[in-house]
């Protein structure tokens, strides 16, 4: 076996992917070995297994008007491919076999193979689409007009638009409530956020938050909408039971969207180059953490233990450390990366 054959087996079996399918299968075999009543005893002292961490991150570049591949075990980004219009904002399939990418500036949203990383399709799109977010069961896309007050429902295998509504001015980032029924946009120029009814498609309520909210995310309940707002410099905390602003965090200079990961809430701050990281219950700010300039788009790992930055003018995907909340890894990636969305592709064990 050469060095670099043992290397490349030395990261895969040190990989958060591979740790995790070893738990899973350790304690699959206690419950095969000794039976179910020793299995519900194993049960009693195994640990929750967290979710599978994820493997890749796709990460939009609006400069270099592509789409970064980094493997997350390496850390390295592995392919890109081009995309044109200015990429911005992504959404990914709940499969994982597709993404979506919108670019204002072509007007299109692009499908994306992730497996292939080949372009299937382009879509053309009214106005300037930034936002996009995947429904989790009904197969649609939801796509904010940044340059108009839409947001536009469309079906990314046809191409058909499903619906368009009037939501606020400048609708930017876009959150789905995990079981569906609530469709979230932040409109940045009527300092608000619009919920829509996601089986009906229409305007049910809208909830003023700070000054310029532009990315918007829910907690890992999902009960709690939190807006970035970019003219505030703070995050609202929004109740969507009751549909009233329930808190505020202080933020950096130019919030821009917000991520959740091991009971902390981690919001990029543009202007700052750094990430405030905050105490998701209640609210009270832990840590400011640097990372490269003008850090954007943001997404936590599904295991809980990362978070993942791009770093619009440092060309960079940085990861957090979110036990020590420190900055563990740099990737370079392509020109201007901006990766506004859901940019992060579920495990699949490998052969």
């Amino acid at each position: 076996m050469t060095p670099i054959m043992h290397l490349s087996w030395y990261q895969r079996l040190n990989s958060p992917l591979y740790q995790w399918a070893a738990e899973f299968i350790k304690w699959t075999l206690i419950a095969i070995a000794f039976g179910s009543g020793a299995a519900l005893a194993a049960d009693a002292v195994a640990p929750v297994l967290a979710p599978p961490p994820a493997t890749e991150a796709l990460v939009t570049n609006q400069g270099s008007d592509s789409l970064s591949f980094v493997d997350l075990a390496t850390f390295k980004s592995v392919a890109e491919i081009k995309i044109g219009g200015k990429p911005a904002g992504i959404a990914v399939s709940p499969d994982g076999l597709r993404a979506y990418l919108t670019s204002p500036d072509g007007k299109t949203v692009t499908v994306v193979d992730t497996k292939a990383r080949t372009v299937l399709r382009r879509i053309p799109v009214e106005g300037g689409p930034l936002g996009i977010a995947a429904h989790p069961s009904n197969g649609l896309v939801y796509v904010a007009d940044w340059y108009s007050k839409h947001l536009t429902a469309l079906d990314p295998e046809s191409g058909e638009v499903r619906g368009q509504i009037e939501v606020g001015s400048s609708p930017s980032g876009i959150a789905i409530t995990p079981d569906g029924t609530l469709i979230l946009t932040a409109d940045r120029d009527s300092n608000q956020v619009s919920l829509v009814d996601a089986a009906t498609f229409k305007l049910v309520a809208t909830i003023p938050a700070g000054t310029r909210p532009f990315g918007i995310s829910l907690d890992p309940e999902g009960v709690r909408a939190f807006t970035a707002n970019v003219g505030s410099d703070d995050v609202s905390v929004i109740d969507l039971k009751t549909r009233k602003v329930i808190g505020r965090v202080a933020a950096g200079h130019h919030p821009y969207t917000i991520a959740f990961a091991g009971g902390h809430g981690f919001v990029t701050n543009q202007s700052s180059g750094t990430v405030t990281v905050f105490d998701a219950k209640t609210l009270a700010v832990e840590k400011t953490i640097e990372v490269g300039d003008t850090p954007e788009g943001i997404a936590a790992d599904p295991s809980g233990r990362f978070v993942y930055v791009a770093c619009w003018f440092a060309n960079t995907l940085e990861r957090i450390d979110v036990a020590t909340l420190t900055v563990t890894g740099q990737a370079p990636v392509g020109d201007g990366p901006r990766a506004f969305g859901a940019f992060l592709l579920g495990a699949r064990l490998p052969p």
